[in-house]
């Protein structure tokens, strides 16, 4: 699937800014509402209201509950989703385009970056991600997920 979100679902994602390096996309949605199925590249998502959310990636599903406030790192993904919550939905997304050139990553930055982390943004093998590519509610300030919007 090679679905742009504000391709199918334009009234609901909307892009504020966009260079050779992001893609910034303003989300929102009102209780009931739900996407068509579409992608993201790598991505973070900051949520700035609180929501619930059923996610559906393939055959799988998975109700969530996201409190505001929160950055969230979301791998490439394909999926849809329908606000279940009883408040609107209101996100940001930076969506990452080409990697860094070497040039301008500092040495070291990466292990630094994911030795901040906690451990649950780790992975499967740490509780952080659930199987099929679908988030565990939020608990910390930054964590990893796979599925949103």
């Amino acid at each position: 699937m090679t679905a742009d979100p504000v391709w199918t679902d334009p009234d609901k994602y909307h892009v504020i800014l966009e260079n050779d390096r992001v893609r910034v996309l303003e989300y929102r949605d009102m209780p009931g509402d739900a996407t068509s199925p579409h992608q993201h590249p790598d991505s973070v998502m900051y949520t700035l209201s609180g929501f619930g959310r059923r996610l559906r990636a393939g055959p799988d599903t998975r109700d969530v509950i996201m409190e505001p406030g929160r950055a969230h790192w979301l791998p490439a993904q394909a999926h849809a989703g329908q606000n279940t919550g009883t408040t609107p939905t209101h996100v940001l997304f930076v969506e990452l385009k080409d990697a860094a050139p070497a040039s301008s990553a500092h040495p070291g930055a990466s292990q630094r970056a994911a030795a901040s982390l906690p451990a649950s943004a780790l992975g499967p093998s740490s509780g952080g991600v659930e199987p099929a590519g679908m988030p565990h509610p939020p608990r910390q300030s930054v964590q990893h997920h796979n599925s949103l919007g």
